[in-house]
């Protein structure tokens, strides 16, 4: 193994890119405590690696760079979870019915969380403005917005 990482270059880059780290996780999953795991596990990353850095800029790259791979990381996880505990719950649903949740479960998050809370929880438009803190006519656009894309991968999903 090359270079082992002593206890003062650990403290010092925990308490240098600390803040970082953590204000970049957050803007990814808007959890404290999601943040805080990858926050920790960025410094793990970092305490094992044999990683040489030109500089504190190439340093503080590399530790940007691994917080958002951790931050990927982790939703992936999330989203496989997702989708065991969905064929569980989902079982007596017809493929059909899977399907179609499964394509809005594929998604971007803020599209994902409006249908499924319109249609599935049968919340008002109003009721998701308020719960997500978002104006009435962003939800109706997320909604539209959703609806197209579903449009399209369920076209070619059921093509004759």
């Amino acid at each position: 193994m090359g270079n082992i990482r002593d206890k003062v270059d650990i403290e010092n880059t925990v308490e240098q890119f600390s803040n970082t780290i953590y204000k970049i996780a957050f803007s990814y999953t808007k959890s404290k405590e999601v943040s805080e795991d990858v926050m920790q596990n960025v410094f793990v990353r970092y305490m094992t690696s044999d990683k040489t850095f030109e500089d504190l800029e190439h340093k503080k790259a590399w530790l940007i760079k691994v917080t958002i791979n951790e931050c990927k990381k982790y939703f992936r996880w999330l989203t496989s979870q997702f989708k065991k505990e969905s064929k569980v719950l989902l079982n007596d649903w017809s493929n059909e019915q899977y399907n179609i949740y499964d394509s809005i479960m594929e998604l971007p998050q803020k599209y994902r969380v409006v249908v499924h809370l319109y249609y599935y929880e049968e919340f008002s438009i109003k009721e998701i403005s308020a719960l997500l803190k978002l104006k009435e006519n962003t939800v109706m656009s997320l909604l539209h917005r959703a609806r197209q894309r579903l449009k399209k991968v369920l076209e070619v999903e059921y093509e004759y």
